[in-house]
């Protein structure tokens, strides 16, 4: 039998490699002949079969998450099924593809997506669905939280288009047809999105992290509980129905989420200008001057600026960016650090905030209020808090912090990095995790020397995953094979410092992964800092390494995260009891 998998999927490529992956394991089984068709996000394709595969092909089965162009199949016995249908029992898709295929024809196209568990809205009781998702770093909870979002509407039977706002921008956006003819927005959103576009449509807020978790609840209760957003920008922010309350942590978060490619760059920065040499950088007119003076003496100023920034903006929309830069730049300025870069946004946000939603104006005058009133006034209030009230206390708490971690002694440093490693465990992205890894960014962003807590943070938040992958390749027996698989994808993943590899593992088993993991990452972090390794970036997992002087230590930091993660594999493997699947949820 010569079978042609083709896979498609909305979001990324997890779930349509781990489809064709288990169709392809499963017919090999059967002894078949199997060629793979995957396709990108459009449903394009990169490079089809070539003719005669095709002419010999006795079978096509495509597990389809996006609509796509199956004429080249055209004649040949073909199954549409949903990309997501495939994982949990591929034997039974052979088996049914054996059963019901049936000659392809152009002609089909148009029942293509029904075919493949896309329900129109109007005749078969599917709703429309449109989502945004959106985590601090832009990297895995953003797209895992949409492909999880993706499969739950499809076998629901509604259709949905998701926008993902990662580290690189919005990707696949939102068209306002979309919008216009969609019956409720999911907002699946750890920072701050600009909510104006779905003015007077019903939207539910949460988080990436219970999309991901629970996506199908998610999308029930958002069919059932999201409420009309009011248009202008202060109702739009606060008048959309959610299951996650907006606070605080939240507009941290945005700051951070946007403070963030900045320390990046600027860290990378600093470290390729060490290349020539510790100390080249002294040397005026030389390119590790001028290496020196883009990352330290200009991107690492700005991070304070952009982190008040955005939390005022976060709380107050637009009026509130202006007040919250000068504050944080203030906060610079007076060495009150990023602890006073944090306090001068949020003075600036709900300053903003207040002066927008209190101060009555004349409905002449009403217009300038957002341009011209709202940010002279609250850059006043933010300025002279700042220099007169906040700033020198926050100087203060700076040097007393930065002295603090310059005199620790062995066992404070090793007790740190443990408290830290654990935390970075605990809930994978969650807002301890997030806690962790904020208080390392703002270390960092305060000199250019690296910052040991930062290491072991990251260090810490890299183990989980690959400790995951290690005790699924060491106790091959006790996991099933899509346990197998999602091991595989976990380890790679923990290698890039995406700790969010481990999530299928701590929801299927959270009373056994999750203190194992935290024991790991302890390890990990106290090790890291017994070495005194100290980090110039905040995120990259092992690909920073590459970079010269990126990292102080690299050998001890390899074996410290080679430590952390035998002991999680090894350990989970021990403790780990029965065979189970992975949920299909985190694919």
């Amino acid at each position: 039998m010569n079978l042609i998998i083709v896979t498609a999927c909305p979001q990324g490529v997890a779930t349509r490699f781990l489809a064709a992956r288990a169709l392809e394991r499963a017919a090999n089984r059967r002894g078949w002949s199997v060629t793979t068709d995957s396709r990108g996000p459009d449903g394009q394709a990169g490079s089809l079969p070539d003719a005669s595969t095709i002419e010999n092909a006795d079978l096509v089965i495509a597990a389809l998450g996006v609509p796509v162009n199956l004429d080249a199949y055209t004649g040949k016995p073909l199954l549409q099924v949903p990309v997501t249908a495939a994982l949990p029992d591929p034997d039974a898709i052979l088996d049914r593809a054996r059963a019901e295929a049936a000659p392809w024809a152009p002609a089909n196209a148009g029942a293509s997506l029904e075919a493949s568990g896309h329900a129109e809205a109007n005749g078969s009781g599917g709703k429309r669905i449109v989502a945004v998702t959106a985590c601090p770093t832009g990297v895995a909870h953003t797209f895992m939280a949409a492909e999880a979002l993706t499969a739950a509407a499809e076998s629901a039977g509604h259709q949905i288009r998701v926008e993902t706002q990662g580290s690189v921008g919005a990707q696949d956006p939102l068209t306002g047809d979309e919008i216009a003819n969609a019956d409720v927005v999911i907002l699946a959103c750890d920072i701050e999105v600009d909510p104006g576009r779905f003015a007077g449509k019903r939207v539910w807020r949460t988080s990436t992290g219970a999309a991901l978790k629970k996506p199908a609840d998610t999308i029930r209760d958002a069919l059932a509980e999201a409420k009309v957003l009011e248009s202008g920008p202060q109702k739009a922010a606060s008048s959309a129905g959610g299951g996650e309350k907006r606070g605080p942590y939240k507009h941290l978060l945005t700051g951070v989420s946007f403070m963030l490619p900045m320390v990046v760059a600027g860290g990378l920065l600093i470290a390729l200008s060490f290349v020539f040499g510790i100390e080249a950088f002294q040397q005026e007119g030389t390119l590790a001057a001028a290496l020196m003076q883009i990352g330290g003496g200009t991107a690492f100023k700005l991070m304070i600026p952009l982190l008040a920034g955005y939390i005022a903006w976060s709380i107050a929309d637009r009026p509130g960016l202006a007040p919250g830069m000068i504050g944080g730049f203030l906060a610079g300025e007076l060495g009150a650090g990023f602890l006073g870069g944090i306090v001068a946004g949020f003075l600036a946000g709900y300053v903003a905030r207040f002066i927008s939603q209190k101060l009555p104006m004349p409905e002449s005058i009403e217009s300038l209020k957002p341009i011209l009133i709202i940010p002279l006034l609250a850059s006043l209030v933010t300025g002279l808090g700042m220099i007169y009230v906040i700033g020198e206390p926050m100087a203060a708490i700076m040097d007393g912090l930065t002295g603090f971690l310059e005199s620790m002694g062995t066992t404070n440093a090793i007790l740190l990095g443990g408290i830290l490693g654990a935390m970075m465990c605990f809930d994978l992205g969650g807002p301890v995790n997030k806690a962790a890894y904020t208080f390392g960014v703002g270390l960092l962003s305060e000199g250019s020397g690296g910052s040991a807590p930062m290491a072991a943070i990251m260090a810490a938040g890299m183990v989980p995953a690959i400790g995951m992958g290690v005790a699924s390749f060491v106790a091959r027996r006790k996991f099933a094979e899509a346990e197998r698989q999602a091991g595989r994808a976990s380890f790679v993943l923990g290698l890039c410092f995406i700790s969010e590899g481990a999530i299928p593992f701590m929801a299927k088993d959270p009373l056994r992964v999750i203190p194992v993991c935290m024991i790991g990452g302890a390890i990990t972090g106290a090790l890291s800092m017994l070495f005194a390794v100290k980090l110039m970036a905040p995120h990259g997992g092992l690909f920073v390494l590459a970079i010269p002087h990126a990292v102080s230590a690299v050998l001890p930091y390899l074996l410290a995260i080679a430590v952390g993660s035998l002991v999680i594999g090894f350990g989970y493997a021990l403790v780990k009891t029965g065979k189970a699947e992975v949920a299909a949820a985190a694919g």
